[in-house]
């Protein structure tokens, strides 16, 4: 079984830490994993994106060219990467930053209102972790635990801001987990 993702987005976004935690926490299960980071030559603000791969074998290749699944962040992420989703494949788009519906009807699309959710939780730089929550959700692509084990270590100098990375993840793991029952029962 393999899972891939482009995650993309701006820069300050958090999008190669997300990323780099998946990888991480693939890891951390046993599984192949790779890593494989995009961006600019801006600092905050400009285009980045990651690919991450988890798979059961060997990863073959870093670079995928029709990923099972896109999150994408900001509307210009959503332009760039969205017509090469493969067929049935996820589609997590931030709606709280793209005012836009997606232009593929061959794909789950999964809205997340991943801001929102941050700003209400007093965690505006969470957006990230609850983009991540759900994808997780939606695929089951590592375990919620393991993925919260790596956000522990990551912010281990900062323990302050654990429990409310933690929080993000899991409210996006409930839309991510609505999405898979919805998408589950709709092909039964």
């Amino acid at each position: 079984m393999q899972n891939d993702v482009i995650m993309a987005g701006f820069g300050g976004q958090g999008i190669l830490l997300i990323g780099k935690m998946l990888a991480y926490a693939g890891m951390n299960q046993g599984k192949e994993v790779s890593w494989l980071p995009s961006y600019g030559p801006e600092m905050r603000g400009g285009t980045c994106n990651c690919t991450v791969v988890i798979s059961d074998r060997p990863v073959g290749s870093p670079v995928i060219q029709s990923p099972r699944a896109i999150l994408a962040m900001n509307l210009p992420s959503l332009d760039k990467f969205e017509p090469n989703l493969r067929e049935g494949g996820l589609l997590l788009v931030n709606t709280s930053l793209i005012n836009r519906e997606p232009g593929r009807a061959d794909v789950n699309v999964l809205k997340v209102p991943a801001n929102e959710i941050a700003n209400e939780l007093g965690n505006p730089r969470g957006a990230n972790m609850v983009a991540l929550g759900a994808y997780i959700g939606a695929t089951d692509a590592v375990s919620l635990e393991e993925i919260e084990g790596v956000i522990r270590e990551t912010f281990a100098a900062k323990p302050k801001v654990i429990d409310v990375n933690i929080e993000a993840l899991h409210r996006g793991y409930e839309l991510g987990q609505k999405q898979r029952q919805a998408t589950g029962e709709a092909q039964a």
